[in-house]
């Protein structure tokens, strides 16, 4: 297998063959270091890349290897957005308002380490992860590898570049309101919020109010189930995540709508739409019981329960920062917002939260999944953002990515599977959403669609 094919192979092949010893994860890691020398000084995925210490990890793991230790991802290269902590390391948030570097592992990159991975570096984000793209004043703007005039999405945009662009085979990114979905979808990878609890936050307590979750952003729906059977903090399914995934579902009973949420001011692209409709044909093929649902957002979905929550959550982040006056201006405004909302009020917006849920979730009484099409249009280009208050900034991003919030705030599990390349060239994503507690049947459809979709060279043309 030559170099480029072993990026690209995934995580879960990767752990296969260092455990056969086809290739030595030393070998692995440099293959990484090369490309990622080579194409991020365009990209510019990677805040950091822990060089050093990734080759510590690397020569550790290989001995390891040599012994006949086996562990789930034993050598294989991680990557971790910066907004979770890594021992020794800033974690910057996008920023230059902050000061020390952490002295402790987030719980999920603990986790990570007990099964073997080799810590590669810390991916870009915006600014407090505050809007769907990669770009501060601070670190600069990360670009799509399908095409770098484009953002890749964001908040975990620097996750989706580097896991499409080959640089590293599996990261770990946190989505408060589409913060993984988002990219996952303009990059062509497959990308889970996990459902509310599943994945340890800790040392964070409950972010963003309670909509942030952490989740795995992948090349494939085996790499993603290989990262919950490592950090799952919540029961699996018997025999496992990966064991899930490679189950062929059963007949499944599936919604498929392309109506957004009221106020968003958005609208499903044509192609979008025709993505939804045509994987709802295969899978009504496949035996499936399929029709068009919409699910019953309530008016308020938005600016009532979500933008509160938002807004408090991006000035609780502010609150500690040693330096908040090198914060940007639009970020310090978002935070001067989110002080105007009272303990009290936002108490009182969470309180909402079974309301909301008990809505919208008769859908999954009559459906076990539904399907919506990921982002509503294409990327926007680099610094379509730079000149936008925010309020005109949340407008724009609504207008592309309205079909993630909702499932933020009923906690539930949902992922974005890559289908197609639009007009431009760019991937087209299906969202899947879940009931709670039912995500192995959501692991089971996402790869029985990986298999049906159309068959496209998934390396994008900066790889």
């Amino acid at each position: 297998m030559n170099p480029a094919d072993l990026a690209f192979a995934g995580a879960a092949e990767q752990a296969r063959l260092l455990a056969a010893g086809t290739i030595t994860a030393p070998d692995l890691l440099e293959i990484y270091l090369e490309r990622i020398a080579r194409l991020d000084p365009l990209l510019r995925s990677f805040r950091v890349v822990l060089t050093d210490s990734a080759r510590q990890q690397a020569v550790a793991a290989q001995v390891r290897l040599d012994a006949g230790e086996r562990l789930p991802l034993l050598g294989v290269p991680v990557a971790i957005k910066d907004d979770i902590d890594v021992g020794g390391q800033l974690t910057t948030f996008g920023s230059s308002a902050v000061a020390n570097p952490k002295t402790e592992d987030a719980e999920v990159v603990s986790l990570l380490r007990a099964a073997g991975a080799v810590i590669i570096g810390k991916t870009n984000v915006p600014e407090l992860m505050t809007l769907p793209f990669a770009e501060s004043i601070t670190f600069g703007a990360t670009r799509n590898p399908w095409d770098p005039a484009l953002t890749p999405g964001g908040s975990s945009g620097g996750n989706g570049a580097a896991v499409a662009a080959g640089l590293v085979p599996l990261a770990v990114g946190s989505d408060g309101g589409g913060s993984i979905r988002i990219p996952s979808s303009w990059c062509g990878i497959y990308g889970l919020k996990t459902q509310r609890g599943q994945v340890s936050l800790k040392p964070r307590i409950e972010p963003w109010c309670g909509l942030d979750v952490y989740g795995p952003m992948a090349r494939s729906v085996e790499d993603v189930a290989l990262f919950l059977d490592v950090a799952s903090s919540t029961p699996g399914p018997a025999g496992g995540f990966v064991a899930a995934a490679a189950d062929r579902p059963g007949r499944l009973r599936i919604a498929l709508s392309t109506k957004t949420p009221p106020l968003t001011f958005a609208k499903a692209g044509r192609e979008q739409s025709a993505a939804v409709e045509a994987a709802g044909k295969l899978l009504s093929g496949q035996g499936h019981v399929v029709e068009t649902r919409n699910p019953p957002y309530p008016l308020w979905t938005i600016l009532g329960y979500y933008l509160p929550r938002y807004f408090r959550g991006i000035y609780n982040d502010v609150a500690p920062l040693p330096h908040p006056e090198r914060l940007e201006p639009r970020t310090r405004h978002m935070a001067r917002v989110g002080s105007w909302l009272s303990d009290q009020r936002i108490a009182k917006v969470r309180e909402k939260e079974a309301k909301l849920a008990k809505q919208i979730q008769p859908i999954f009484d009559d459906f076990d999944v539904l399907i919506t099409p990921g982002n509503a249009k294409g990327p926007s280009r680099i610094g379509a953002y730079r000149s936008r208050g925010v309020l005109r900034s949340l407008l724009f991003a609504s207008g592309r990515v309205p079909f993630y919030e909702t499932w933020n705030m009923t906690g539930q599990p949902a992922a974005v599977l890559p289908w197609a390349l639009d007009r431009d060239g760019i991937p087209l994503s299906l969202q899947l959403i879940c009931k709670k507690d039912d995500v192995a049947t959501l692991l089971a459809l996402s790869a029985q669609l990986e298999a049906l979709r159309p068959g496209l060279d998934w390396r994008p043309p900066v790889s």
